[in-house]
């Protein structure tokens, strides 16, 4: 099932609410027709009583109006005109209106289904809404990634309606389930992140990913244990970031040399002042040595390999390599078209 952002409220909510307007306006009405029973007349001649006064109700606002009971005295008529007949209106306005919302809600819905699947190509697959995958979708839009090219594949319904209310489309539904992919038009994605919180469902949405794919489709996973990693890769994960291993890291880090984590820290955190980035080499830059340029280059990413500075084929740069720096991310005009943070 696939679930778009929400604009508006949901249909069963405005159902809800006009069912509860209607049942208040017959209690009205029962209520003013029970006040005033003297002044109605029943074919039986045996007074009006409370349920007289439901059936009154019910026939009078549905517009059935089968004449047993008939206002006789000049302040029901006076009431009928000024009180019951605007309310029959009302309560004909609340039937039809109810009607046309669900209606418009449901070809709305499916005209936005309709329209994203024809235009959904080249997006990116967050398999888990968790941690993790909140976190990945939050560093795809700090680089200026379109909202709208992001879907979720989850299916914890708490997690949906919360992906939902961020303004992202979400799939419910088993990422290791091809059925599910298919649906996500993973053939046509850019890549899949994946994000579970079991290295063994990673491992399982890895390999449904490759087999519908071909391997075509970028696979990044996140494992917990270092151990699975190996699997991740054989499984056809092209990237693999192990989360307990980086965490233990940094936090050996920060026990040994406490500065580097900061450093660290401030390189992830956008807005905060330095900041990852990666660029093409201009023309201008090729045959020239990274280290000269005015940027703090510390890598080269070269035919989809990154080249260490100390690497002797770093010495100079070469046509269509991408040269990985470090910028001044605190004024937040980094962000270009050229640039990817990372």
């Amino acid at each position: 099932m696939i679930h778009f952002p929400a604009i508006r409220r949901g249909p069963l909510r405005a159902l809800g609410q006009r069912l509860f307007a209607a049942v208040g306006l017959v209690l009205l009405i029962v209520a003013v027709v029970y006040l005033d029973r003297d002044g109605y007349r029943d074919v039986n001649e045996d007074g009006i009583t409370l349920l007289d006064s439901f059936y009154y109700a019910v026939v009078t606002l549905s517009t059935t109006g089968y004449g047993d009971i008939t206002p006789i005295s000049h302040s029901a008529r006076l009431i009928n005109v000024l009180v019951i007949t605007p309310a029959r209106v009302l309560f004909l306005i609340i039937l039809v209106g109810t009607t046309l919302e669900v209606l418009t809600e449901q070809y709305r819905t499916n005209l936005r289904l309709t329209r994203w699947r024809r235009k959904v190509k080249d997006h990116v697959i967050i398999c888990g809404y968790g941690t993790k995958g909140r976190s990945a979708i939050s560093a795809l839009l700090e680089t200026g990634f379109d909202k709208q090219r992001i879907l979720v594949v989850e299916r914890n319904p708490a997690a949906v309606r919360q992906a939902t209310s961020a303004g992202l489309v979400v799939i419910e539904g088993n990422a290791t389930r091809s059925s599910t992919l298919n649906e996500a038009h993973v053939r046509h994605a850019k890549s899949v992140i994946i994000a579970t919180d079991s290295d063994e469902v990673s491992v399982l949405v890895t390999l449904t990913v490759r087999q519908l794919t071909a391997g075509q489709v970028r696979i990044i996973a996140a494992a917990r244990e270092a151990e699975n990693a190996p699997l991740l890769r054989q499984s056809g994960a092209h990237h693999v970031i192990v989360s307990s291993a980086t965490a233990g890291r940094l936090l050996g880090v920060s026990t040994s040399a406490p500065p580097l984590i900061d450093v660290v820290e401030d390189l992830l955190t956008p807005g905060q002042g330095m900041a990852l980035a990666m660029r093409s080499a201009t023309r201008d830059e090729v045959g020239v040595s990274p280290r000269q340029l005015e940027a703090l280059v510390i890598a080269l990413v070269r035919r989809g390999k990154v080249v260490s500075l100390s690497d002797q084929a770093a010495t100079a740069i070469e046509t269509g390599d991408m040269l990985v720096y470090v910028r001044d991310d605190r004024s937040g005009s980094g962000n270009t078209t050229a640039d990817q943070s990372r």
